[in-house]
C-alpha cells in the first residue's frame, strides 16, 4: 500500500512539474517560483518556513547571482536531465526520501545516510599524487548484482542519492548506464577524472537523465597536470566542452593543498569554470590517507583561514562569478558537523568494507557479508552515532583531522580493522600524521568560530523576529 501512495504522489508531481516546466520559457521568475511552492506543499514542516521564504526572495529578482545560476542550468540542460532530476534528486532523495531517512533513525536507532558513496572498482586510468585510490590496484570491484542489492536496500530505507568514486568509475561506464537505467527512481552523481567522456556515453546519459558529474580538476593546466598527468587539463576542458554539448549537468571536484590552494581560487580559474559550463564546485580537504601519504600538503593554519573566507565568499550573491561552492571541510556547520558513519552519509570501497567515510579506512563490516541495515549498525557506526557531532566548533568537525583522538578512542573500542589496501594503517599511525595538524589549526579556528557565532546570532534573531522561535527548529 505504501508502495502504490508513494508512485501515486509521484506521478502526480511529474504531471504538475510538467505543467509548470512546458512554460518554464514564457515567464522563467514566476514558474521557477510555483516549483518552489510545488516542493513546500510537498514536504510540509520537513524545512523551517524561512527556507521557502528565502528561496522564494531570491528568485524574485532574475538579475540576482542564484537566479542567473538557475536560468543557466534551464538554458543549458537538457530537457529531460532536468526532469530527471527534479523527480529523482528532488522529490525522490530530497522531498519524500529525506522524511523516510529520518522516520527510520528513529526506527532503527542508529544513523541512516541521505547519500551513500560507492567505489564500483579500484581500476583508474591516472595515478594523481595524494589519491588513496591510487594505493588500490586494479583488480577490485564491486559487481553490477552488488551494486544492484546495495541500491535495492538503501531504498527500502528511503535512500534515493548515489554518489560514485573509485578508482575511476568510468572504467565501467556501460554498467553504471545499467543501473541508473533500472533505478530510475534515484539520483547518481559520478566523481570523475573526465578523460573517458565520449560521444557515445553522453548519448546514454542524456537518454536516461539521471546521471551528473563532479570532474576532478586541480585549478591551472600546471598544478593539475603536476598531479594529474600531463595533458590531463586539455582532456578535462574537452569533456567539459563535450557535456555541455549534450545538455548533462556537471561541476567539479577541487581537493585543495598547500600548494594549489591559491590557484584554486583565483577569479581566473574560476570564470573558466563558468565558460565552460561548470555550475557547481565541490572543494576538499587535502587528507593524509595511507601509508606513504604526505603531511607536506596539508594547508598551515593561515591558508586554511583563507580557504574559509574565500569559498564562502564565492558562494554569496554578491559574488558576481555564478558559480555554487561547497567546502566539505569547512561547511560542517550547515549538515551539523560530521556527517559520516551514515549521519548522511557513508563509503563503500571496492572491496566491499563499508566505511565511515571515503577518507577513513577503517570498518567492522562488509556488504557481501552482511545486509546494509546491519552495516549501518555495526560498532564503528554506532560509535559515530553516539559520539557526532564530535567538536561544538563546526571548523573542527572531522574525528581524524580536527580531533584525533576521537577517532583513535572509535577504533579502538570498536574493534574496527583497517582497510587500507596498500597496507594496513594502524591508527596511531594516521593520528600521528594529523596531530600536529589539529593542534595548529585549533587556536585559529576557536577565534574564526567565536567572530562567526556572533553573526549567526544576529542573523537568528532576524529570523525570530520576523518567523518566531518554531521557525528556528
Amino acid at each position: 500500500m505504501a508502495t502504490v501512495k508513494h508512485n501515486a504522489g509521484r506521478k502526480a508531481f511529474e504531471v504538475a512539474f510538467n505543467r509548470i516546466y512546458k512554460y518554464i520559457n514564457k515567464d522563467r521568475q514566476a514558474h521557477v517560483v510555483k516549483l518552489l511552492n510545488l516542493a513546500h506543499k510537498i514536504t510540509g514542516n520537513t524545512f523551517p518556513e524561512y527556507f521557502w521564504d528565502n528561496a522564494i526572495e531570491e528568485f524574485s529578482d532574475m538579475n540576482n547571482k542564484w537566479a542567473k545560476v538557475v536560468n543557466k542550468a534551464f538554458d543549458d540542460l537538457h530537457p529531460n536531465v532536468v526532469k530527471q532530476h527534479v523527480l529523482n534528486m528532488g522529490y525522490e532523495a530530497g522531498l519524500t526520501g529525506f522524511k523516510q531517512v529520518k522516520a527510520n533513525r528513529e526506527k532503527y536507532g542508529c544513523n541512516v545516510p541521505w547519500v551513500i558513496l560507492m567505489d564500483p572498482t579500484s581500476a583508474c586510468n591516472l595515478r594523481c599524487t595524494g589519491c588513496w585510490a591510487a594505493e588500490y590496484g586494479h583488480k577490485l570491484n564491486l559487481t553490477n548484482e552488488e551494486l544492484d542489492s546495495i541500491i535495492t536496500q538503501a531504498k527500502e530505507l528511503g535512500i534515493h542519492f548515489f554518489v560514485l568514486t573509485g578508482g575511476e568509475p568510468l572504467v565501467r561506464k556501460n554498467d553504471i548506464i545499467k543501473l541508473a537505467d533500472k533505478h530510475n527512481d534515484c539520483a547518481f552523481h559520478i566523481f570523475t577524472n573526465g578523460t573517458l567522456i565520449d560521444d557515445d556515453f553522453c548519448k546514454e546519459v542524456q537518454r536516461v537523465g539521471n546521471i551528473s558529474f563532479a570532474i576532478s580538476i586541480e585549478g591551472t593546466e600546471e598544478t593539475t597536470d603536476d598531479r594529474r598527468g600531463s595533458g590531463v587539463y586539455q582532456k578535462v576542458m574537452a569533456a567539459f566542452d563535450k557535456l555541455h554539448e549534450y545538455g548533462l549537468l556537471y561541476g567539479v571536484s577541487v581537493c585543495y593543498t598547500s600548494k594549489n590552494y591559491l590557484a584554486v581560487t583565483s577569479d581566473e580559474f574560476l570564470n573558466n569554470l563558468v565558460d565552460h559550463g561548470v555550475l557547481i564546485a565541490w572543494y576538499f580537504h587535502y587528507m593524509p590517507v595511507g601509508k606513504d601519504a604526505s603531511t607536506d600538503l596539508l594547508l598551515t593554519p593561515e591558508q586554511r583561514a583563507y580557504m574559509v573566507e574565500k569559498v564562502r565568499g564565492i558562494r554569496m550573491r554578491t559574488c558576481d562569478i555564478p558559480l555554487f561552492t561547497l567546502d566539505f571541510q569547512n561547511d560542517a556547520e550547515f549538515v551539523g558537523g560530521c556527517i559520516a558513519g551514515g549521519k548522511n552519509y557513508l563509503h563503500i570501497n571496492p572491496n566491499g568494507d563499508v566505511e565511515p567515510c571515503v577518507f577513513i579506512h577503517y570498518s567492522g563490516a562488509n556488504i557481501r557479508e552482511k545486509s546494509l541495515l546491519e552495516c549501518l549498525q555495526q560498532p564503528l557506526f554506532m560509535a559515530y552515532h553516539n559520539n557526532q557531532p564530535f567538536n561544538d566548533n563546526m571548523l573542527q568537525p572531522c574525528p581524524m583531522l580536527e580531533n584525533p583522538q576521537m577517532i583513535k578512542k572509535m577504533v579502538e573500542e570498536s574493534g574496527a580493522h583497517s582497510t587500507d589496501m596498500q597496507a594496513e594503517e594502524p591508527v596511531d599511525d594516521l593520528i600521528a600524521k594529523t596531530v600536529p595538524y589539529a593542534e595548529n589549526w585549533a587556536p585559529t579556528a576557536e577565534k574564526i568560530w567565536a567572530e562567526h557565532k556572533e553573526h549567526i546570532e544576529e542573523i537568528k534573531k532576524e529570523h525570530e523576529a520576523k518567523y518566531g522561535k518554531a521557525s528556528n527548529a
